[in-house]
């Protein structure tokens, strides 16, 4: 087994050391790199309030999980063992691999199992993390421990002038409001996650030396939106989203951040030394409709039981205290005016465009607020994939928002740009590579580009999913395949079925049927016509449907197939 370079910048411990005033020291989580890391994910035991023990869970640790640093370009083993008494997945959130090595749903991690996906490492410079996704035990598993960052380098970012010293001038801040009980003991499917913590730090805070510092900031919560800024009107500068950098800094002084998103920021504390500032979240600012706000749902919709009792919602806080320090020997001091051109997709080569709608399963104002909600008109099954997309595809995703609560939607596999939200141009610090966007409440829209490339897999699917925990738990989720135009979707082997003229102005043939299934489908996914126990030759006539792209799913007991077909 090849040695694990493993190094430790600053050691806190896993029980967080208190201070007199009552603040704990912010914990830095320790860094993992190398072509093979080990992880074990395992119970632990953690003192996150003083006088009491609680139960957590870690990888390799009692709480949370190592930073894994890698280099684009690299290849890397991970060989994760689950030690739990029960099952468990780890997902690589916004690395772009195969299905296979995904980490959602359909590959499971059996109690007292190693599971050891290898891939090369082919993402930009950004912030990843990692996480259990068990179907309908997300929430409890993340909950409880389940996190840890991810930190990827390449030429681009290394050649600018950037901290990127970790724990030194470069900081991990995984943001988490839970619930408690009497016990201090973690509770789940709850509104009142009025306790704060900052890389599991309760009352944090950090000495943080007076130059440019960044911080790689992580809503890893199951549900609370933050509006994030800095006291003494301190503006900071954004430089990158979730999948990687921006073109330029886009200077702010709020940043909103939902379940799941990243964002990485520049902050000048330079002629800040021996003065104390604060990140805080301002939830005051935020609308009704976005959880954390004062109220949790939109346009007097029913309440989400509980959620007033919160003293969070609607009211600022803070997350972690800075105490400016003096400057380190080699101090950056100064911030680029420019990072790297992103390359957004065109919407002329677009193929396809797939439209997805949240509304409650049961309607009304009850349903509207609380759910549970689905896409689609359905909820998650693990044996239906609800969209097959071929590999290379170009498509335009269109959102809507029939509910009365904000969702952060989540798409696996691919990273995307957004092209507007309701109806309008994203702001300039949304404008980079995203894996996360929250979807207004009451009709709201959000609409992104991407491009399904690299991997193809015909049994083993990606996810798309609400990033509310809580909500993906409940079947607010859905699930598609990418497959190689022609080859079966459950093999690869041989096509047998003939389908010709292709283009076609009106008339499609198909021969060697077999007795099959048939369904055409158009290009947004919507299923036109099915038709069962068909002959071993077919025809299907397009001639009342516009031009395009068409796909055609033949299915025997066997087998299926999948192919692309155009009306010119």
């Amino acid at each position: 087994m090849k040695n694990v370079c493993c190094y430790l910048v600053l050691l806190f411990g896993l029980l967080f050391v208190p201070e007199v005033s009552g603040q704990n020291s912010l914990f830095i989580p320790q860094a993992l790199s190398g072509e093979e890391i080990n992880l074990s994910f395992q119970t632990g035991q953690s003192s996150i309030f003083e006088g009491f023990t609680t139960n957590t869970l870690g990888y390799n640790q009692d709480f949370l999980g190592p930073t894994l640093i890698l280099e684009q370009g690299n290849d890397v083993t991970f060989n994760v063992t689950n030690t739990l008494s029960e099952t468990t997945t780890v997902h690589w959130h916004g690395l772009h691999v195969a299905p296979e090595n995904d980490g959602g749903p359909h590959t499971p991690i059996e109690a007292g199992a190693t599971w050891s996906p290898s891939f090369t490492v082919m993402d930009a410079a950004a912030t990843y993390w990692y996480h259990p996704h068990l179907h309908e035990h997300t929430e409890e598993q993340v909950t409880k421990g389940g996190a840890g960052f991810i930190i990827v380098k390449d030429a681009e970012e290394g050649a600018l002038a950037l901290p990127r010293t970790y724990g030194i001038d470069d900081f991990p801040l995984l943001l988490q409001s839970k619930a408690f009980d009497t016990d201090k003991q973690f509770v789940i499917e709850t509104p009142l996650d009025n306790t704060l913590l900052c890389n599991g730090t309760k009352d944090a805070f950090l000495d943080a030396p007076a130059q440019v510092l960044r911080f790689r900031l992580l809503n890893g919560s199951t549900e609370r939106v933050y509006n994030l800024g800095f006291s003494e009107s301190l503006s900071f500068q954004q430089i990158a989203t979730d999948g990687g950098l921006l073109d330029a800094p886009v200077e702010l002084s709020r940043l909103r951040l939902a379940p799941g998103e990243r964002a990485e920021i520049l902050v000048d504390l330079s002629t800040l030394q021996g003065q104390s500032i604060d990140l805080v979240s301002f939830a005051s600012e935020l609308p009704n409709g976005i959880y954390g706000a004062a109220n949790g749902s939109a346009m007097g919709m029913a309440s989400i039981p509980n959620y007033s009792n919160n003293e969070l919602n609607g009211n600022d806080f803070t997350l972690l205290n800075l105490n400016v320090v003096a400057p380190t020997s080699d101090a950056i001091t100064s911030i680029p005016s420019s990072l790297i051109t992103n390359e957004i997709y065109a919407e002329t080569d677009v193929q396809a465009t797939r439209s997805l709608t949240f509304r409650p399963v049961q309607m009304g104002p009850t349903g509207m607020a609380n759910g549970p909600f689905e896409i689609n008109d359905a909820v998650f099954d693990m044996d239906v994939f609800n969209f097959e997309i071929p590999l290379n595809n170009t498509e335009i995703w269109e959102l809507t928002n029939f509910t009365a609560v904000s969702h952060p939607f989540h798409i696996h596999d691919v990273q995307f740009f957004i092209l507007d939200i309701d109806g309008g141009a994203p702001s300039l610090n949304m404008q980079g590579k995203k894996d996360v966007v929250l979807v207004p409440p009451m009709g709201g829209t959000v609409r992104f580009i991407t491009k399904f490339e690299d991997f193809a897999n015909n049994d083993v699917p990606y996810m798309y999913h609400c990033h509310m925990l809580s909500h993906e738990d409940a079947g607010m989720m859905g699930q598609f395949i990418v497959f190689d135009e022609g080859t079966s979707s459950q093999d690869n082997e041989e096509d047998i079925i003939s389908i010709f003229p292709n283009p076609t102005s009106n008339i499609l043939f198909l021969e060697n049927l077999k007795h099959s299934t048939l369904s055409l489908t158009g290009a947004s996914g919507k299923v036109l016509e099915i038709r069962n126990n068909i002959s071993e030759k077919e025809q299907i006539n397009l001639e009342k449907y516009p031009s395009g792209i068409y796909y055609i799913q033949v299915i025997n007991y066997e087998k299926s197939w999948t192919y692309k077909v155009v009306k010119i």
